[in-house]
């Protein structure tokens, strides 16, 4: 892992390669996407039987598997189950509050001219959960949970089938939990607001961009996967829509080592470091630190933890390959690079947070003080896990209630001279364009109003 001063920063930037999918992964997935297209499912068997644990027949599973599946894992992990409820419930209360952010309007802008907008829902949205060395089953409570509260019809869930021909059993409990914790009756999901099929990768998104024979035609398709799924969202997009394109996981910490503890300091951002590495050897950790000495207690704290974590060997292929710290001089210069990395997680662990706070523009979830661990919002805190990466927070926020919301426009018009003055403006615009008969078609309003 690389230590850095500040003036160091704009050349080291400068070399850093944006993940993005090689051409044979493309030629992979396009592919894959073709294949659906004419084929349906079988295509989509072909593929489950080449890349999947398995390759069920009966591509939907029976709603009934998620009683089953949560009923089971109560007894075998009462814990975890109770951690997903706590977790569910927070969830499901910080979306609400989002939903009520979303709202309709009419408005008189001049006499006669009445615009407004309205909030309507997707009618049919799908939830894709990976199924691979860490099935993320926390990502079901974080897609279907906010999905509900928008209003959404009909949510598909699609997750790879492991070797029984049915997705992960904690994925299944995880979705049982998110619709009871939305008031909403198991047996109202059979065949209404809640249908899961037992498909993974390329292929799943492909089938539910553009639907088969049993998979029915998505609006919007939400949640993480692989460079495989990564891709398929990136060229279907428009033939569907897309959360975001979802790249390797990143954080940066900001710290100033001024509090009584240093040593415990470091130790903490050495945890949140680290767990931000263990997702993959392309995840990446960062941090931005006033002094070279709270660099190298940081640097010191990581290698004490390497030793006993089980996941050491990611991480230290993570860290390895683009571990960073930055030895910053003031907040102006420390912000300036926050804003340039753009970090999907950005956590502060300095003095003053509410003087540092408005200065950052560019991240997907911010979390302030030493206690608001990064962690807490992958899983249990109610904010959205599923975050832009590789800089993508210059121009998008995370997953919300707003992806599965559509905001649409209206206008109303009664005679007046608000309205006189925009018919003509009109009127004058087309001609002006060139487009006679939009020119005509406002001048109709005028003649229309004489009679």
């Amino acid at each position: 892992m690389e230590i850095i001063n500040s003036n160091e920063f704009n050349s080291y930037w400068k070399n850093v390669a944006r993940q993005t999918d090689d051409p044979k992964t493309e030629k992979t997935v396009k592919k894959i996407i073709n294949a659906v297209r004419k084929d349906g499912d079988k295509a989509v068997r072909k593929f489950a039987s080449k890349f999947d644990k398995s390759s069920p027949q009966k591509l939907e599973v029976p709603v009934n598997e998620v009683k089953i599946a949560l009923e089971s894992l109560r007894v075998s992990d009462k814990p975890l189950v109770e951690a997903l409820e706590l977790a569910a419930k927070n969830i499901y209360n910080f979306s609400n509050k989002q939903r009520e952010q979303f709202s309709d309007f009419e408005t008189e802008i001049d006499t006669g001219l009445i615009t407004g907008q309205k909030i309507i829902p997707v009618q049919r949205a799908a939830v894709y959960i990976p199924g691979g060395r860490f099935p993320l089953f926390s990502s079901v409570l974080m897609c279907l949970i906010p999905a509900f509260c928008a209003g959404v019809e009909e949510v598909i869930l699609s997750s790879p089938p492991m070797e029984n021909g049915l997705p992960d059993k904690r994925t299944l409990a995880a979705a049982a939990i998110a619709i009871q914790t939305c008031g909403i009756s198991l047996d109202e999901t059979n065949g209404s607001r809640l249908r899961i099929f037992a498909i993974g990768g390329a292929q799943a998104i492909a089938a539910l961009a553009l639907g088969t024979e049993s998979i029915p035609r998505v609006d919007v398709i939400t949640g993480p996967g692989s460079r495989f799924v990564a891709a398929a969202k990136r060229m279907l997009f428009g033939e569907v829509g897309i959360d975001f394109i979802a790249g390797p996981s990143d954080i940066l910490v900001i710290a100033d080592g001024k509090n009584s503890n240093s040593e415990n300091t470091a130790d903490l951002i050495a945890a949140d470091m680290l767990a931000q590495a263990e997702h993959d050897p392309d995840a990446r950790s960062r941090a931005l630190v006033s002094n070279k000495e709270f660099a190298d207690k940081i640097a010191a704290a990581i290698e004490k933890r390497l030793v006993s974590l089980p996941t050491a060997k990611i991480a230290r292929a993570s860290l390895d390959n683009g571990g960073l710290i930055i030895i910053y001089n003031n907040m102006e210069e420390a912000v300036n690079i926050s804003n340039i990395i753009a970090p999907e997680h950005l956590e502060l662990q300095i003095a003053d947070t509410d003087k540092w706070i408005s200065q950052f523009k560019n991240y997907g979830s911010l979390f302030i003080g030493e206690l608001s661990a990064e962690v807490l919002g992958d899983y249990s805190a109610g904010v959205n896990h599923t975050l832009p990466t590789e800089t993508s927070a210059r121009f998008t926020g995370g997953l919300s209630v707003r992806h599965f919301l559509k905001t649409v426009t209206t206008l109303r018009c009664a005679k007046g001279e608000g309205f006189e003055k925009a018919r003509n403006a009109a009127e004058i615009i087309g001609r002006a364009e060139g487009l006679e008969g939009h020119a005509l078609s406002a001048a109709s309003r005028a003649e229309s109003q004489k009679n």
